[in-house]
């Protein structure tokens, strides 16, 4: 019976494509209309003829990646039309593409956005398979490197100069040098942003060829370099980017503070600044000063600012909207610094604060004064307790989102947030020792609307002198301990007992937690 069915069954062409009927509406089904619909059906017949391709490609954009993979397979037309309407492609960087270059690009002929990713592990494409990617993408915008090491600088020179229209461009982990970026500069007058990032082929001491902007200087909207060991070469790219809107460093070795008074000089400036582990000091801070239109300002783990550079700042930088600050712990910015923020910028919409020791004194000024916080995330902070909280719940009235991380916090202040923050929709508590998920649910029950996110503070085990981060890198390295008999234990050893015993006893907890919290509704439910 079985084969007799599937035999009589008609064939479907491989190009066919079967869209089941929409189902009728209660009270207004038609059964010779739905007999039609299923003999069309079962006929073979492809109801997407109907469709232009232009319609069917802008449903295709409205799809995520593996529904348009799956969507290409149901026929040739959709595999063509959705190949010709994929402008974005990321692709796997061994040198096992080079082979098959031609053809995927002659199905993918509209990409202006690609990606290129290695395996560090592996071979990546060389010159030839790039240059070959250049001439079947002319029309290519953006493009992302990562560990494409087989790259050199006669290699980029020849893309550069195929591809004059990219306006994005992004690597990190490549072995090109300074020719190959000063090319690149040159040749794409139209490129808008430039990231780089661990870009090797940089000669290391004063031998190192500076990188100037080229075509690009008028163009170049956003510079972001990151673990460059000789970062003070793209000092004249920097300076000479006569538009530039959005300078990112971080982890660059040098003095910077020179440099920032070179930029800070236009009349536009910056209008957002990132830092991070820098050799900037206040001299730096103050020339950042003169950018009037500055809104946005991270200073992470910049241990030479202090109270003097942020009050230079917020004196004349009276557009902040954004202010994240990383004091590492070093005391070296605090209320003074904060309460010049507080009375100069009344705009700020999103602090961020981490190492940093504000009182009840900056933080009443804060919440008093800017009317517009939205944002506010408090972390490692020794002297935010339950006083503070209170005074945030009382002032802040525009607060949205607030994030407590390792301060000593209690359910009492807890309270406080029952009845302030008239705004609040997201509280976000980790590793406040006195906040337990009673107080948290006790929030949840005062405030339905409000969404608390508690992580319960982990047990301590001996011989872990680890401080876990959640914000920026990991800086204390993980020590191996000792046995009784003097032999030293591996740090893999000591990495696994920490992180097993931990784990275990955290999802111990929260499965009580949890099953304690749905005990609790069963029963106030019967």
């Amino acid at each position: 019976m079985g084969q007799a069915a599937s035999a009589s069954r008609p064939r479907f062409l491989k190009s066919a494509a079967v869209i089941s009927p929409p189902p009728a509406e209660p009270g207004s089904e038609n059964l010779d209309e739905v007999g039609d619909d299923l003999e069309d059906s079962v006929a073979g017949n492809d109801y997407t003829l109907n469709i232009p391709d232009e319609c069917l490609a802008c449903i295709f954009h409205s799809l995520s990646s593996g529904d348009r993979k799956r969507s290409s397979l149901v026929c040739r037309r959709w595999l063509r039309v959705e190949g010709q309407s994929r402008h974005r492609l990321s692709l796997n960087a061994q040198s096992e593409l080079a082979s098959v270059i031609p053809r995927l690009f002659l199905r993918f002929d509209a990409v202006t956005k690609l990606a290129l990713k290695c395996d560090r592990r592996s071979v990546s494409i060389d010159d030839d398979a790039l240059i070959l990617i250049s001439l079947k993408c002319r029309n290519l915008t953006r493009l992302k490197l990562r560990a494409c090491r087989e790259l050199t600088d006669d290699g980029m020179s020849i893309f550069a100069k195929n591809c004059r229209n990219l306006q994005k461009f992004s690597c990190g982990s490549c072995s090109f040098g300074a020719k190959g970026m000063n090319s690149l500069l040159e040749n794409c007058g139209l490129l808008e942003e430039l990231s780089v990032k661990r870009l090797r082929g940089i000669t290391d001491g004063a031998a190192a060829d500076s990188i100037g902007p080229g075509k690009a200087a008028d163009s170049l909207r956003v510079i972001c370099l990151k673990d460059l060991y000789n970062g003070q070469c793209f000092g004249p790219l920097i300076i000479g980017a006569k538009n530039l809107r959005s300078l990112k460093l971080f982890r660059c070795s040098g003095d910077w503070d020179k440099m920032l008074e070179v930029v800070a000089d236009r009349p536009d400036g910056l209008v957002e600044i990132h830092l991070e582990r820098l050799q900037v000091s206040d001299l730096g801070l103050s020339a950042i000063a003169k950018c009037a239109n500055l809104e946005i300002l991270h200073l992470v783990k910049t241990p030479e600012c202090s109270n003097i550079g942020l009050m230079a700042i917020a004196e004349k930088c009276r557009l902040l909207r954004k202010l994240h600050i990383d004091g590492w712990k070093t005391n070296r910015i605090s209320d003074q610094g904060l309460i010049a923020v507080a009375t100069y910028c009344p705009n700020l919409q999103e602090l961020v604060l981490i190492g940093v020791n504000p009182t009840h004194l900056s933080l009443e000024k804060l919440a008093t004064n800017c009317q517009n916080l939205e944002r506010l995330a408090l972390c490692g902070s020794e002297t935010v307790g339950d006083a503070e909280i209170s005074c945030i719940a009382a002032k802040c009235i525009a607060l949205r989102k607030l994030c407590i991380k390792s301060c000593p916090v209690s359910d009492h202040g807890f309270e406080a947030l029952a009845g302030g923050c008239p705004n609040l929709v997201k509280v976000k508590v980790k590793k406040c020792r006195g906040v337990t998920s009673e107080g948290a649910d006790w929030l949840r029950a005062s405030r339905v609307s409000l969404a608390v996110n508690l992580d319960a503070i982990e047990p301590e085990l001996p011989d872990t002198g680890i401080i876990e981060q959640e914000i920026g890198d990991a800086d204390t390295p993980l020590m191996g301990g000792r046995n009784r008999d003097g032999t030293a234990r591996s740090a893999s050893f000591n990495r696994l007992r920490s992180f097993s015993g931990r784990s275990l006893m955290a999802c111990t907890f929260r499965r009580w937690a949890s099953f304690g919290s749905r005990s609790r509704k069963n029963l106030g439910r019967s």
